[in-house]
């Protein structure tokens, strides 16, 4: 614990390139938000993104080799055919892997769901802690503890849609719907591991009744170690593997989980334990 303050500073350090991303460059909504269509083309051979240039396309990327994502205005099935044939006019051989289609109030209505279920989670998870930890000993409070658990979960939260900012701008990633999932099960992780802390912490306190609370989170810290790093160790692990082996598909999806699940262990154990002691001892 007496080091609590370097780690409250490598948060900030972290941080703060993602917030400045954020305020400057905002996040980059896939069609799941905005409405719009999206194309999965794949060419025989590589080709300029000039090539892909229509009246409604709003940008092309390329995603693996000789594969392009390309995002229209909406489209209508037959549209998207009369597009792929006119590129085959062009440069040859052309496949079309995936055609989607989202209208913008399906994207508005998953906007205002993924911002509403984020909230009641922050919401029902300090209920719930406060709830579980009512019966520690007087005069520690059980809101503190839940409170200072949603703290380290917004840490987490903002770490990863910073870093997914940053991703936004430099390499054109956007947020998607299995951004909101990652993000969802990072915040669960994140708590869960919290909660393990705060429940070693909830066990001791009456074994020690003199000692300093500060002394009490340090000792169950120690106690807690080596089990919240071997459980994040072996997530992490697996997560590793299906990035390099997994598909197209799903890689910023594990790597938002990925991000997640390092900074959710910090925060856990530099974070939300240090913030709860801090509290404490002012009080």
């Amino acid at each position: 614990m007496k080091y609590k303050f370097i780690y409250f500073a490598i948060s900030l350090i972290v941080l703060f390139p993602g917030i400045y991303s954020l305020i400057s460059y905002g996040l980059r909504p896939s069609i799941d938000f905005t409405g719009g269509s999206l194309l999965e083309i794949q060419t025989a051979k590589p080709v300029s993104l000039d090539v892909f240039s229509a009246p409604d396309l709003a940008y092309a990327q390329t995603s693996s080799d000789n594969v392009y994502l390309l995002r229209f205005k909406p489209l209508t099935q037959d549209q998207s055919v009369q597009y792929v044939e006119s590129l085959k006019a062009k440069i040859g051989e052309v496949s079309l892997k995936r055609f989607e289609t989202v209208g913008p109030t399906v994207g508005a209505e998953l906007t205002r769901k993924a911002l509403l279920s984020v909230a009641i989670a922050s919401i029902c998870i300090v209920l719930y802690i406060a709830w579980s930890f009512r019966k520690i000993p007087h005069p520690y409070s059980s809101w503190k503890f839940g409170i200072s658990a949603v703290i380290a979960l917004l840490h987490d939260a903002l770490v990863l849609i910073g870093l997914f900012s940053i991703f936004g701008h430099f390499y054109k990633v956007e947020i998607d719907s299995l951004f909101i999932t990652a993000l969802l099960t990072v915040i669960g992780f994140s708590v869960h591991d919290t909660i393990v802390v705060f429940d070693r912490i909830r066990e001791n306190l009456p074994k020690f009744p003199k000692v300093p609370f500060g002394q009490i989170v340090d000792f169950s810290l120690t106690e807690t170690l080596n089990r919240s790093l071997n459980t994040s160790l072996t997530v992490i692990l697996t997560l590793v593997s299906l990035l390099l082996f997994g598909g197209e598909t799903t890689r910023w999806f594990i790597v938002a989980l990925l991000i997640g699940i390092i900074s959710g262990t910090f925060s856990s154990l530099f974070n939300a334990a240090p913030i709860l002691a801090l509290w404490e001892e002012r009080k």
